[in-house]
């Protein structure tokens, strides 16, 4: 709790021990109040008990003691591309994907004052949203670990100097002045966020509706490996919304695919499409099957 700005602390204290009072309706999320992934879990479970945690690895470490029984975790945007390395700590931590929520995203202005300023505190992703907004007016983007937390950190400096960009709850929450509204690049700027669990969801609950798989996978290392593992994809008509690469070690010779699809296993078509994905893989590994929250073009 230490790492929060002193104006944040007593409010993540307090949203603490309410989680704690009642773990079984307890969302963790990274960041401080007011961030954006507080907006999220409020939007996705209005009844849940948000658990602000400082870092991604804090709010899983959350999940997998019992102190929440999800987590909600921000993976890519629109605008800025991916969030999150869950690529990286979903795999490791044994949970699950169990369902996803996109979210608008809109930023704003705030500070001790009107200014001028400086610079602008925000979480990268939120910097880069903003980035024609701040270069227009001559701000520094700098970097802090959340959106709202970056808010607190402006109210807790004192300096009129500088301003944070975060949602607009921030700045009800620290005292701050909203300078400008909207101040995002782009009007359509959504987020995508997926939800955890440490049990994957079991077939039955996905009710024969839309469903997406999230997976990962490691082909062998030769030629047109790639190509033919995702072959069974195209001749079983399975649509696949993302792919994505990623490196692991250092020695670049071990590339891992991170992937979505839509449909669930016990659907032919995707027991065949993933049964040739594994005849030219290394491994390949589900982190889970969910309801799908909208349709993709």
């Amino acid at each position: 709790m230490e790492s929060y700005p002193q104006p944040a602390r007593a409010l993540v204290a307090q949203m603490a021990e309410a989680a704690a009072a009642d773990p079984a309706r307890a969302v963790a999320l990274q960041g401080a109040p007011g961030c954006n992934s507080h907006r999220a879990a409020l939007e996705y479970d209005p009844g849940c008990q948000p658990l602000p945690c400082f870092a991604f690895e804090d709010a899983l470490d959350a999940l997998k003691d019992g102190r929440a029984d999800r987590a909600i975790i921000p993976i890519e945007n629109s605008q800025h591309g991916r969030v999150a390395d869950i690529h990286f700590l979903l795999p490791e931590s044994g949970l699950s994907i169990v369902g996803e929520h996109f979210m608008e995203i809109h930023h704003a202005l705030m500070a001790l004052g009107q200014g001028p300023f400086t610079g602008a505190y925000s979480h990268p992703q939120a910097l880069g949203q903003s980035r024609h907004f701040l270069r227009e007016r001559n701000m520094v983007p700098l970097s802090y670990a959340d959106t709202a937390g970056a808010a607190a950190y402006v109210k807790e400096r004192g300096d009129t100097g500088v301003a944070a960009i975060a949602p607009a709850l921030a700045a009800e929450l620290y005292g701050l002045d909203i300078v400008a509204n909207n101040v995002e690049d782009a009007a359509d700027n959504m987020t995508r966020f997926v939800i955890l669990a440490r049990e994957p969801l079991a077939p039955a609950a996905l009710a024969g509706g839309p469903a997406m798989t999230t997976f990962i996978f490691e082909v062998h290392n030769r030629a047109a490996a790639l190509y033919k593992a995702l072959g069974g994809f195209a001749t079983n008509a399975v649509n696949m919304t993302k792919l994505e690469s990623y490196q692991v070690g250092a020695s670049f010779a071990m590339t891992t695919f991170y992937a979505d699809i839509e449909g669930a296993p016990g659907d032919p078509r995707i027991d065949r499409a993933m049964e040739e994905l594994a005849f030219h893989c290394k491994y390949v590994r589900r982190l889970g099957t969910y309801p799908q929250a909208r349709a993709r073009g």
